[in-house]
């Protein structure tokens, strides 16, 4: 079958845009191929930092000949009195091609049959691709010369090829043809004969084009090349994917830099070969060599240059680690308190200083509600932002908390504040550990639920691509630290102190609690869709304050989860949400007087309903107690009329309705359960 291959050749592009880029080919392609009517088997898609490459399996030489009946005028329409075709339909069958003789009439309508002779695949790809390549997005994209075109990088030569035949088309002055070029270092330009011979012949250039395959291979030469010092390596999957985002032929580099720098902490020289530099650290048993390993997109086997440059540019950053570090520990991390005042935590709320108490007044309510160490929350406390002012975290920020936990323990702090001095962060992300410690725990929630309350009471919007000081991941941290480490905390109590403690007059406390309620109760839907129905968690949080205590939050989605699993459950469904659906625009409800029944299946369902005490029994008690009215239930709307003529026994028989709905409440509000 026909394959075809489509390679986009640019400047270097930004390693972030390249898996987006592959994403939205594959889309797009697909899109365009479908909506085209154009089968095929396969899409793979390749990339380096030159190229963006589509290969298509299994193309037709043409669209399949389709044969269309269309639907043309009414026949009142299309007929005159005679029987004769009108004008209308004359003009149909001529917009249609086909002769007037062929129209028939069906369904009280004119219909014409229509064939359509399919398109060459060659010439819809002509106008296909040139569309696709110009719909990608992303940032920074970029005007060059005088061109109105936009794209991430200059575009230098495009490869477009059916089979062995140059499909042609032009794209900000460049024309499609079979050439590519190879590696910067090796052969400049390429002749592609066919889509078959496109990855062989890139890597006969020096271009490892499959993604998949070049990460395999820096994963296997860089393993190799740390086992000739006998070292491990360790790969970071950020990383690794940046790496092979940034090269095209990659050959590892061992460097290395003085043993003093290993005196400043581990995570500081990690992050200065990691994070700033695109370095692999590597180890010996578990400890950090002064060695790393530099992925180089080279062709060639003379290496000084490369070591000597990357071990110049680390030798720079540690050296500015290690004397920040001596400068910083000069004094404890206690006396840094002071210099807080002079950093803004939030415009109108005060500086990191007075976060800072914010922090300690609610780490102390939530230690004295769990029975937590005191005096170790309060430290914690006190020193979870002293960091920030330090010179080693206004230049590594991304270290804050572990710094300060590392100048926390050279002050002399207690492990356990140093511990939770560096988990108070936590977790940093939705797939990131929560805090191990009950003190980075208590401080951690406590710091994010002021972030999140000064945020809303400054009247900030939340949106997908607006989330200020990160409220959305704050507060499914505090949400998650709750439900993993089982924290008995009142976060509806907890929610309502912090706004008190706002620096800031509040016009409409109320208003501000409830929209920061409602907001938690959408992340714990969130948080919670991937294990529990979306129906369920509607059923449980409505009516009841979820808030105040997640413990019977979860308890309760687990009951409801088995009972819509029972066979029963129909019957339990229609009975509760029969209940529901009479009663629910009563405004009022009193209590039952059975002096006013005068039926015995109320008699019975009463008197079924007041042995189940919904306040005395575990969720699993009422659950079964439950279920076993149902029938009392089902017997009482099959033999009693609740809207009797009597506005009295109405109004009773509504009262003791309610008070049965009450009991299911306890539960859920199964009227948002879908069945």
């Amino acid at each position: 079958m026909n394959k075809y291959l489509l390679e986009i050749g640019t400047e270097e592009l930004a390693y972030k845009f390249i898996p987006s880029a592959m994403e939205q080919l594959k889309a797009e392609f697909t899109k365009a191929l479908e909506e085209n009517e154009i089968k095929f088997s396969d899409i793979k898609i390749y990339a380096t930092p030159r190229r963006l490459t589509v290969v298509v399996e299994d193309l037709p030489e043409k669209q399949e000949d389709v044969l269309k009946t269309v639907k043309g005028p009414i026949a009142t329409v299309a007929y005159d009195e005679n029987g004769n075709l009108t004008k209308a339909a004359l003009g149909f069958a001529n917009k249609n091609n086909i002769a007037p003789e062929n129209l028939f009439k069906q369904d009280n309508y004119v219909w014409a049959k229509i064939e359509q002779k399919g398109k060459d695949t060659k010439e819809l790809l002509k106008s296909i691709v040139p569309s696709i390549i110009t719909k990608l997005k992303g940032t920074h994209f970029m005007r060059w010369a005088d061109l109105d075109i936009k794209f991430q990088r200059p575009i230098r030569w495009i490869v477009s090829l059916f089979n062995n035949e140059v499909i042609e088309f032009e794209i900000a002055d460049v024309k499609a043809s079979n050439i590519t070029r190879g590696h910067r270092f090796s052969k400049t330009e390429l002749k592609i004969d066919n889509p078959d011979v496109y990855l062989t012949e890139l890597e006969k250039a020096n271009v490892i084009a499959d993604v998949e395959k070049r990460k395999a291979t820096i994963v296997k030469l860089a393993t190799e090349k740390a086992k000739e010092i006998n070292a491990d390596i360790v790969m970071d999957d950020g990383l690794l994917d940046e790496v092979t985002f940034i090269t095209e032929w990659p050959i590892p580099v061992i460097c290395s830099f003085e043993e003093k720098y290993l005196e400043i902490p581990e995570k500081v020289a990690v992050t200065v070969m990691a994070v700033h530099q695109r370095y692999f650290p590597l180890y010996k048993d578990g400890k950090l060599l002064n060695k790393f390993i530099t992925i180089s997109n080279y062709v060639g086997d003379v290496f000084e240059n490369i070591q000597a440059g990357n071990e110049r540019v680390v030798r720079a950053r540690l050296e500015d680690a290690i004397f920040f570090v001596k400068e910083d520990t000069q004094k404890p991390l206690v006396s840094y308190l002071e210099d807080l005042k002079g950093v803004t935590f939030q415009k109108g709320f005060g500086s990191v200083y007075d976060k800072t108490q914010r922090i300690c007044t609610l780490s102390k309510s939530i230690a004295k509600e769990l029975n937590a160490p005191m005096a170790d929350v309060e430290r914690t406390a006190l020193l979870c932002k002293a960091d920030l002012v330090t010179k080693l975290v206004f230049e590594f920020t991304e270290l804050q908390g572990y710094i300060g936990a590392d100048y926390a323990k050279r002050s002399g702090e207690t492990e356990e504040v140093v511990k939770g001095i560096e988990e108070h962060y936590l977790p940093l992300n939705a797939d990131s550990d929560v805090a191990s410690g009950i003190e980075g725990q208590i401080v951690g929630i406590a710091d994010k639920m002021d972030t999140v309350v000064t945020v809303f009471a400054d009247g900030k919007k939340i949106s997908g691509s607006n989330d200020p000081l990160g409220v959305r991941r704050a507060t499914l941290g505090i949400l998650k630290t709750v439900l993993q480490k089982g924290l008995d905390i009142n976060l509806t109590e907890l929610l309502k102190q912090t706004i008190e403690l706002l620096p800031v007059q509040v016009e409409d406390k109320t208003a501000l609690f409830n929209t920061v309620k409602d907001f938690f109760e959408q992340r714990l839907i969130v948080l919670l869709s991937d294990k529990y129905k979306h129906d369920v968690l509607e059923a449980c949080i409505s009516e009841k304050d979820v808030l105040s205590d997640l413990k019977d939050f979860i308890n309760r989605l687990n009951i409801v989860s088995e009972i819509i699993k029972k066979e029963n459950y129909a019957q339990f469904h229609e009975a509760i949400n029969r209940i529901i659906r009479i009663i629910k625009n009563e405004k009022e409800f009193g209590s039952v007087n059975t002096a006013l029944f005068n039926n015995n299946s109320e008699k019975e369902l009463w008197n079924a309903a007041l042995i189940i005490n919904e306040n005395q029994l575990t969720y699993k008690e009422l659950e079964d107690k439950l279920i076993t009215i149902i029938p009392y239930i089902s017997d009482f709307f099959e033999n009693v009329l609740v809207m009797d003529k009597d506005e009295a026994i109405k109004q009773n028989r509504i009262n003791m309705l309610n008070s049965i709905k009450q009991k299911f409440s306890k539960i859920a509000d199964f009227s948002k359960i879908v069945f």
